[in-house]
């Protein structure tokens, strides 16, 4: 009795790994009418054809040149922010820091104090993030002016306005 058990197990373990062995044979068969069907492809696509297009030079004169501010190009982010910490803000505010730490935000609002800034702090409760304010103005070119002075030293500084 424990031979034929013994004989049926092994029958089914070589019935089991010969039916799952895949032949050869149908891969490469696939390869090669995928092969086929690229090629056929390519046959019948036309070559691209590359053109250049020149748009002609118009010259003008020196009187008729337009010279455009480029204040109006500044981007401008608008969040809606809570005061936390400072005398209010305007329209339009220059951001030098995002923390989500408000011992941070007030580290760097006490640096722009004595550098002579009225740095002030807001809470942008969307994303749970207080911003270091270094200056606020009524007018969007006062505020990329001002911004522009502060990269030197806070490279990442950005314009706010105050959605409120």
């Amino acid at each position: 009795m424990k031979k034929y058990m013994v004989l049926c197990a092994g029958l089914c373990a070589a019935v089991a790994f010969t039916s799952c062995k895949s032949s050869e044979s149908a891969y490469k068969k696939a390869y090669e009418k995928a092969k086929a069907q690229e090629s056929a492809q390519q046959a019948t696509e036309p070559e691209p054809v590359e053109t250049n297009v020149v748009a002609p030079l118009e010259v003008k004169p020196v009187t008729e040149t337009k010279v455009v501010d480029n204040t109006d190009n500044v981007q401008v982010r608008q969040e809606n922010v809570s005061l936390v910490n400072g005398n209010g803000l305007k329209n339009f505010s220059v951001v030098v820091g995002s923390f989500s730490l408000i011992a941070n935000a007030e580290g760097l609002q006490q640096t722009l104090r004595q550098a002579g800034y009225d740095a002030q702090i807001v809470k942008n409760n969307d994303r749970n993030m207080y911003r270091v304010v270094a200056a606020t103005f009524d007018t969007k070119a006062d505020a990329a002016a001002s911004r522009n002075e502060l990269r030197s030293k806070y490279a990442d500084a950005w314009l706010l306005y105050n959605g409120q």
